[in-house]
C-alpha cells in the first residue's frame, strides 16, 4: 500500500509539473507581441533582420512645416521629419526647405537640393505615388488636388534599386516605403552603415522606398497607440530646433 501511495504521490506531481510549465512554451516575447499588435500604428520589429516597421493607420497625410505637430493632438498617430533642412535657421521659412513642397494643398518652393532624386505625394483622397526622377508636375497635380509632397533620395523605385550608396558613414537609417499596397515607416533597428540599410531594405522588398531626414534632432519622431500614449522613437535633442518639415499621419 505504502508503494502505491509513492506511485499516485509521483503521478500528481508529475501532472502538476507539466501543468504548471507547459503553458510558457506558448508566452510571446516582446517582438512577437509588437508583431501581432493591432492598432493604430501595427509594428513588426521580428519579421525583418534589423528592421523595425511601422504601419500607421490612417485616413489622411499632410507636410507640416514650420512647427512639429504637438503630441497632443489626438489626431495624429505618427509624425516624423521628411525632406532635408538645408541651413541651421533660428527662424522658419519655406524656402530653408530642400526642394519644392506641397503642404495643406499649396506649393512652396524650396532650395535646390542635388540629392533629391525623387519624391512622395498622397492626393488628398486614398491615393498616393512615389517618383523617381524629376516631380515638378506631381506637386503640382497634388496641389490642385489639396494633398501633400516633398522631395527626397528615392532608395527603390518600382521593386529596384536605384542608388544604394549614396551616404556615407554609420547611423540609425529611415525611409518611407510601400509594402504590399501599404504605406509604413521602416527604420533601422541600430545603428549601421548606409550599404548595410540599403541590403536590408531589398531584403523586405517594398514597391517603391524614399529616405526620409535622419541624424541627432532629425530623427526625433513618435507615434500614438490605442490607449492615446505617445511613444517617442528618438527623443528631442539639441538639434531639433532647426527641423523644418514633418510627414504626418492623422486617424
Amino acid at each position: 500500500m505504502k508503494y502505491l501511495h509513492f506511485i499516485f504521490a509521483v503521478l500528481a506531481f508529475s501532472l502538476l509539473f507539466c501543468c504548471t510549465t507547459g503553458p510558457s512554451k506558448q508566452t510571446m516575447n516582446n517582438n512577437d507581441i509588437l508583431a501581432v499588435q493591432e492598432g493604430l500604428v501595427n509594428i513588426d520589429d521580428s519579421t525583418f533582420d534589423g528592421l523595425i516597421v511601422y504601419f500607421p493607420q490612417f485616413s489622411r497625410i499632410d507636410l507640416v512645416c514650420g512647427t512639429m505637430p504637438s503630441q497632443q493632438d489626438t489626431t495624429i498617430v505618427f509624425c516624423a521629419e521628411a525632406a532635408f533642412t538645408h541651413e541651421l535657421l533660428d527662424e522658419f521659412k519655406h524656402s530653408n526647405i530642400d526642394g519644392d513642397h506641397v503642404s495643406g494643398g499649396k506649393r512652396y518652393a524650396g532650395a535646390k537640393c542635388k540629392d533629391n532624386s525623387g519624391a512622395f505625394a498622397w492626393f488628398g483622397d486614398s491615393t498616393w505615388e512615389f517618383v523617381n526622377g524629376e516631380y515638378s508636375e506631381l506637386l503640382d497635380s497634388v496641389a490642385a488636388a489639396g494633398g501633400m509632397g516633398f522631395g527626397q533620395a528615392i532608395i527603390i523605385h518600382d521593386g529596384e534599386s536605384i542608388q544604394p550608396l549614396w551616404r556615407e558613414g554609420v547611423n540609425q537609417y529611415r525611409a518611407l516605403c510601400e509594402k504590399d499596397g501599404r504605406l509604413c515607416i521602416v527604420d533601422s533597428r541600430n545603428e549601421v552603415s548606409y550599404e548595410r540599410f540599403v541590403s536590408m531594405l531589398e531584403a523586405f522588398a517594398p514597391t517603391h522606398a524614399l529616405y526620409m531626414d535622419m541624424g541627432a534632432g532629425w530623427n526625433h519622431s513618435w507615434w500614438r497607440d490605442n490607449d492615446g500614449k505617445v511613444h517617442e522613437i528618438h527623443p528631442v535633442a539639441e538639434k531639433s530646433r532647426y527641423c523644418t518639415n514633418w510627414i504626418t499621419f492623422y486617424k
